[in-house]
C-alpha cells in the first residue's frame, strides 16, 4: 500500500472509531426495545438524541419508550418533537394525542386526534373516549398481532395449546366417542384431558388423540409445558387419590401441579410437586429461558387478590425452593394466571385486574433496568384481547406464531384456540464494499429514502462495512451509500409481499474509488445502442467497440471496465432480462475477440428494463427513438492504474 494510501486508510479509520459505539449503542437499544426492556431502552435513545445520532429515529423511539413506561409527560415531550419532522409516520400524531390525553390535556389531544384522522388515519373513536390508560392504545396503534385458523377446536372447551417438536398439546373436555361421560358439576361439561396432534393438521382430534402415558386422569389434566429437551412435563391436574377427590376445609378440590418425565415415548412417572397444598390451589406452570424457575399460578397465602403468579428456583436434581410472588406490579386484588415466558425472556399472562378490553386479558410485563425486576404491564391488544376471557397465550420458538384461547364470540365451543403470528421487527442490513479489491468500506454514510424520495434515516458503516436499519413492512425503499473517496451507489428494495418469519433484508452496496474513475467523454468510451429485440452488434457499435480496444491497447493499458447492458421497457421482465445477458455476452465476446485480456473486464451484467434512461415505462406512450436510447450497453471504468 502506498503512503497516500495508507494516511487515508489512517485517517478513514479514526474517524470511523467515533461512530462505532453510536452504531452499537443504537443496535442495543432496538434490541432492548423488543425485549421490552424500556427503561434501559430509553436511556440509550436519550443519548443518541442527545448526540445527534440518527436523531429523528432516536427521538421517535424515546417516546414510544417513555409511552410503554406510562410516562406521558417525557412522552408527550418527545412525540411533540417526533410530530415536527418531516414525513413522520403519521401514526405518531395518534400516539402524541394520546400522550396528551394521558397528561388530561384533552383539547390540544382531540385537535392531534384529527390531524391523524385527516392524514388518512383510521380510529374507534368510542374506543379513544373511553376512560382507559392512554398506554393501550398507543401499544395498539400498530397492528402486531394476527390471527390464523384453527382446525382442532371442539364445540366444547379447548384451551392450553403448546407447541413442541412439531407437535400441539392442548387441553380439552370433548371427551366424545366413548361409552361412558363423566361430566363436571361446575359447567356440565365433560372433564378436561391432555390431546395432541401434529403442528398445522387439518384433521379432526376426538378421543383417539388423547395423550397416551399416565398423564390423563378422570378428573381435570391440563394445560402443559414441556422441557426444551422433551423429556420432562409439568401439568395440572385435580388433587386426588385413589380416584378420589380431595377437598380442602371449604368442599373444594383445588389444582396440582405435576412433573413426569418420558419413557419410551411415554408420559411416566408423575410426580406430585412440593410446592402443592390440599389447601390452595397451584396449576398453569411455565418455565423461563434456561428453565431453572417455575412460573405458576397460585392463590396461596400471601395472595393479593383471587389467584397471583408466582415463581420457584429449580434446582439441578429437579427439586423445588425459594417460592416467591411476583409482586403487585403483575397482581391484582383480582386474578391473575397463565404465566408464559418467551425466549426474549418476556413474560405473558392474563388478568381480569388490570386495565383491559373486557373480562380476562392477555399482558405482557415490561422489564426494569435490571432486565430481571418489572415495572409495568402492557394489554396486548386487539385481535389477541376481546370483550370476553382470553387466556393462555404461548409463542412457539421461532418467535413468530402462538396460540391463545377465547370465549369471544363467533367461536366453536365455550372456549377456542385461536392462533397467532405476529410480524417481528424488520430491518435493512448489508455490506458495503470497495469495487476493485473488494474490501468493505468503513465510514460510508448510509441514507434510506422511502419511495417519495423522503429521507426516512440514516447512519455509517462499521469496522467490517455493515450496516442496519429498522424499515417498515410493505413499502419500496432505495438505500445510498456514499463516501468521500468513492462514487456513490445505490440499491432499490421492497418490504412488500415478504414471509413474516424475515426479519431482514439484504442491500449490499459496491462503491467505484474517485481517483480511479475518469469521466467517460474524456477516454470517448461511448455507449452502444441495439436494434428491438436483438443483441447482434449493430456496424455504429462496432466502431464504438474498436475505439474501445484501441484506448484499452493503446492508451491506457492497464485500464479496466466494467460493462452494463440494457434493455427498453417492451416484453416481460423476465425475457428482458435474458436479452439484456445476451447483449452484455456479445460486447463482452466481441472485446475479447480483439485482444482485451478477459481480467481487463471484471463483470459483463444485463440489468434488463431495470434501469432506464427515462420514463418510458410499462404503459406509457413513447417514441421509438426515446425507446432506442434504452437499448444499450455501457461501459464503466473501475481502475486506470
Amino acid at each position: 500500500m502506498n503512503t497516500k494510501n495508507y494516511i487515508l486508510v489512517c485517517m478513514a479509520l479514526l474517524l470511523s472509531l467515533s461512530l462505532f459505539p453510536q452504531q452499537r449503542k443504537q443496535k442495543r437499544a432496538d434490541t432492548l426495545f423488543n425485549k421490552f426492556s424500556f427503561v434501559k431502552a430509553a436511556k440509550l435513545y436519550k443519548e443518541l438524541v442527545q448526540d445527534n445520532y440518527n436523531r429523528n429515529y432516536a427521538t421517535r423511539k424515546l417516546a414510544d419508550s417513555y409511552a410503554l413506561l406510562r410516562d406521558p409527560r417525557n412522552a408527550s415531550r418527545y412525540y411533540k418533537s417526533a410530530v415536527k419532522q418531516k414525513d413522520v409516520p403519521v401514526e405518531y400524531y395518534y400516539k402524541y394525542a394520546q400522550s396528551l390525553r394521558g397528561m388530561k390535556k384533552y383539547d390540544e389531544s382531540q385537535i392531534w386526534l384529527q390531524r391523524y384522522k385527516d392524514s388518512g388515519g383510521v380510529v374507534d373513536t368510542d374506543d379513544f373516549s373511553k376512560d382507559l390508560n392512554f398506554i393501550t392504545s398507543v401499544f395498539g396503534a400498530k397492528q402486531q398481532y394476527f390471527l390464523d385458523r384453527v382446525r382442532f377446536n371442539s364445540k366444547y372447551s379447548d384451551f392450553g395449546a403448546f407447541e413442541h417438536d412439531g407437535l400441539v398439546y392442548f387441553a380439552s373436555s370433548r371427551d366424545e366417542g366413548v361409552a361412558i361421560k363423566r361430566l363436571y358439576g361446575w359447567d356440565e361439561q365433560p372433564f378436561l384431558d391432555i390431546y395432541v396432534t401434529k403442528a398445522g393438521s387439518k384433521r379432526n382430534v376426538n378421543h383417539t388423540a388423547k395423550l397416551k402415558g399416565d398423564i390423563n386422569s378422570i378428573y381435570h389434566d391440563g394445560p402443559v409445558t414441556i422441557t426444551k429437551d422433551g423429556k420432562t412435563m409439568y401439568f395440572s391436574r385435580n388433587n386426588f387419590k385413589d380416584d378420589i377427590e380431595l377437598k380442602d376445609k371449604n368442599g373444594l378440590t383445588n389444582m396440582k401441579i405435576y412433573r413426569a418425565t418420558k419413557v419410551d415415548s411415554l408420559w411416566t412417572n408423575v410426580e406430585d410437586l412440593s410446592i402443592n397444598s390440599d389447601d390452595y390451589s397451584t396449576q398453569h406452570a411455565a418455565l423461563n429461558v434456561d428453565e431453572t424457575k417455575l412460573y405458576f399460578t397460585s392463590d396461596r397465602p400471601g395472595t393479593h387478590g383471587g389467584s397471583d403468579i408466582w415463581t420457584a428456583d429449580i434446582a439441578s436434581d429437579g427439586s423445588l425452593g425459594n417460592i416467591q410472588n411476583l409482586g403487585d406490579v403483575v397482581n391484582t386484588e383480582k386474578a391473575e394466571g397463565f404465566p408464559f415466558i418467551n425466549n426474549e425472556g418476556v413474560l405473558f399472562f392474563s388478568s381480569d385486574g388490570h386495565t383491559g378490553l373486557g373480562l380476562l386479558d392477555i399482558y405482557a410485563a415490561i422489564k426494569g433496568e435490571d432486565e430481571e425486576s418489572i415495572v409495568d404491564v402492557i394489554n396486548l391488544g386487539v385481535p389477541v384481547n376481546s370483550n370476553k376471557d382470553d387466556f393462555a397465550f404461548t409463542m412457539n420458538q421461532n418467535g413468530i406464531t402462538g396460540y391463545f384461547a377465547s370465549n369471544r364470540q363467533g367461536g366453536r365451543g365455550s372456549d377456542d384456540i385461536y392462533a397467532f403470528h405476529r410480524e417481528p421487527a424488520l430491518h435493512v442490513e448489508g455490506v458495503v464494499t470497495d469495487a476493485i479489491n473488494t474490501f468493505p468500506i468503513v465510514g460510508a454514510k448510509i441514507t434510506l429514502f422511502d419511495d417519495t424520495n423522503n429521507q426516512i434515516a440514516f447512519m455509517e458503516t462499521d469496522e467490517n462495512g455493515y450496516f442496519q436499519i429498522n424499515i417498515d413492512r410493505n413499502q419500496d425503499y432505495k438505500i445510498i451509500a456514499n463516501q468521500d473517496k468513492y462514487i456513490e451507489d445505490y440499491r432499490e428494495f421492497t418490504s412488500k409481499n415478504l414471509q413474516t418469519e424475515l426479519t431482514s433484508v439484504r442491500a449490499n452496496l459496491l462503491l467505484n474509488p474517485v481517483q480511479d474513475v475518469v469521466k467517460l467523454a474524456e477516454i470517448d468510451l461511448n455507449t452502444i445502442y441495439f436494434n428491438f429485440d436483438s443483441h447482434v452488434i449493430r456496424d455504429d457499435a462496432e466502431v464504438q467497440l474498436n475505439k474501445i480496444v484501441s484506448l484499452m491497447q493503446n492508451d491506457y493499458p492497464e485500464m479496466v471496465i466494467r460493462i452494463e447492458s440494457h434493455t427498453d421497457s417492451r416484453g416481460t421482465l423476465s425475457y428482458n432480462d435474458k436479452l439484456s445477458i445476451d447483449r452484455a455476452n456479445s460486447t463482452y465476446e466481441y472485446l475479447i475477440s480483439k485482444g482485451i485480456d478477459p481480467s481487463r473486464i471484471t463483470e459483463h451484467q444485463g440489468f434488463g428494463e431495470r434501469k432506464l434512461t427515462n420514463g418510458c415505462e410499462d404503459g406509457t406512450k413513447c417514441e421509438e427513438e426515446e425507446h432506442q436510447l434504452n437499448r444499450r450497453t455501457q461501459f464503466i471504468v473501475v481502475k486506470m492504474e
